[in-house]
């Protein structure tokens, strides 16, 4: 007699994906009201408003605030070309590129030297300017930190930065026929 399972039973898995993208470039004004959306617009206004900050301050032009403004002005451009390029659906179009793990590391790296700039503008000088700097670089760290975990789990899960990505999972068992005792 022969044992239930083995070796006269098998089981077959077939793990399909398939990828929906449009590659048409249209202007969608809904991504900003999506939590990634949102996101970028509070980094885009932190930066540029946490700039202006220590521009405005008679402290501006010293290590710490020339630092921020470093920070600021880099993670002002590269959030905001992201920002053009999700309402655009370009990174859509360009599907094949790892913009989920691109958008990861830049997070992650920004929210650890936002931290510091933050930190650094706001020891530096007890002025109002940079008083508004460091809430204004504060709000920008937490913003890129959240950012940074919803890019890992995106990772993570395999998603795509713009479009749908579908797996489904079948199993099949087979075993033979029983014959009788």
């Amino acid at each position: 007699m022969e044992e239930a399972g083995f070796p006269g039973q098998h089981t077959t898995t077939t793990v399909t994906s398939s990828t929906t993208v449009q590659t048409n470039i249209r202007f969608d004004p809904s991504y900003v009201k999506t939590v990634p959306g949102v996101l970028k617009v509070v980094q885009v206004s932190c930066s540029l408003l946490g700039f202006i900050c220590i521009l405005v301050s008679k402290f501006g032009s010293l290590a710490q605030g020339t630092y921020f403004n470093w920070i600021a002005m880099i993670a002002f451009w590269f959030t905001g070309i992201l920002l053009g390029l999700y309402l655009f659906h370009i990174v859509e179009k360009f599907y094949k590129i790892p913009w989920l793990k691109i958008e990861f590391v830049f997070t992650a790296l920004w929210t650890l030297l936002y931290l510091i700039a933050a930190i650094l503008v706001g020891t530096a000088y007890y002025d109002n300017a940079h008083t508004a700097a460091t809430f204004f670089g504060s709000v920008a760290t937490v913003a890129y930190a959240l950012d940074a975990v919803l890019k890992f789990t995106a990772v993570r899960a395999g998603g795509l930065a713009q479009g749908s990505r579908v797996v489904s999972k079948q199993t099949t068992s087979v075993s033979p026929p029983r014959e009788g005792y």
